[in-house]
């Protein structure tokens, strides 16, 4: 019931985003919307990693809810796709803002693509290996003897591995197929959470999610990045914008109907049921202790973890990445 209560009064609750005294110069949405519109917007380009889903549902909501608006920001939000070169594009400018992994940022710097992360919505990995329930599996030491049907040169993939001690003996990996995975109860397959599994139910199958973050690889996810020059020589922009965003994520996980049906718009091989899935997975991903107050929030912790992992798994070399200089949270607090 807290929950809930936070989160449906940030549509109600929301204040201005320069200055101080947010609380006291609330307004309602439609109002502050209607005056912010009457002001000059500044363009601003947002690429996600991968067609419009439910992990962007929090960028689309501050575009749906007029929390851009709120910014003087005019964010025009570009699908991506498969191989979609979005830490490429941030780290040579040609795009302001990206969307990525934080495991993916820690490999981008490490090959020379200055990308720094500014929010991390998605606080828990959705990573996860679908194994069928009825296989009587329980937990990873299960997997044994199986296929596992996943991007085995992946990080994450590497140390899930590592972490288990498997080998060609007891294991066998085959290139990613949901497909595959439906076909044989001897295969399990890798996914996200919020996604692959409401697929498989769909088509008839019994689903059951490993989550890998538990085995304790557990990157940010739907990370929104930018360049550092954008930082250093713009960060009034750059706190509008992740303040619009991180109004976003809590409007799109508290109310997250509208949104969705804007996703479907732009993607319709997303039906609306598996949107409201999506959106209902992500929330326990999201909220730490069920609570909207940290919404985006990181920690140097986290990223020194990250990359110490990245290492042992040879995704990089030794001290080549400073975590102090992949994310900042400067704009969160």
């Amino acid at each position: 019931m807290r929950l809930m209560t936070n989160l449906f009064a940030i549509g109600f609750a929301v204040a201005l985003l320069t200055g101080c005294g947010e609380s006291r110069e609330a307004a309602t949405e439609s109002g502050r919307v209607a005056a912010s519109k009457a002001a000059a917007k500044e363009k601003v380009s947002l690429l996600l990693n991968w067609v419009p889903e439910a992990e962007h549902g929090g960028f689309y909501a501050a575009e749906i809810h007029g929390y851009f608006d709120v910014g003087g920001l005019d964010v025009e939000i570009q699908p991506g796709g498969k191989s979609s070169p979005v830490l490429q594009q941030v780290a040579r400018k040609q795009v302001m803002f990206g969307v990525t992994n934080a495991d993916q940022v820690v490999t981008a710097w490490a090959a020379g693509a200055k990308v720094v992360a500014v929010m991390a919505p998605i606080q828990d990995s959705p990573r996860c290996i679908i194994v069928h329930a009825k296989s009587g599996i329980e937990s990873f030491e299960d997997l044994a003897n199986l296929t596992l049907s996943i991007s085995s040169t992946t990080p994450w993939a590497k140390y899930m591995i590592r972490k288990l001690s498997l080998n060609d003996k007891n294991v066998r990996t085959a290139p990613p197929s949901l497909a595959q995975f439906m076909s044989d109860e001897n295969v399990a397959v890798q996914g996200y959470s919020f996604s692959e599994p409401f697929t498989a139910k769909e088509k008839g199958g019994d689903p059951k999610e490993l989550m890998v973050s538990e085995l304790g690889f557990n990157p940010y996810t739907s990370v929104l990045i930018t360049h550092p020059d954008i930082i250093a020589e713009r960060p009034e922009l750059v706190r509008k914008m992740v303040k619009a965003c991180t109004w976003g994520w809590r409007a799109y996980l508290a109310r997250p109907a509208r949104t969705n049906e804007r996703i479907h718009e732009l993607n319709q091989a997303m039906s609306p049921a598996a949107l409201e899935f999506g959106a209902k997975s992500l929330i326990p991903l999201c909220l730490k202790n069920g609570s909207d107050a940290d919404v985006g929030s990181m920690t140097l912790q986290r990223w020194k973890t990250l990359v110490d992992q990245m290492v042992e798994v040879e995704a990089i070399e030794s001290e080549a990445v400073n975590p102090e200089q992949v994310f900042t949270d400067q704009f969160l607090k």
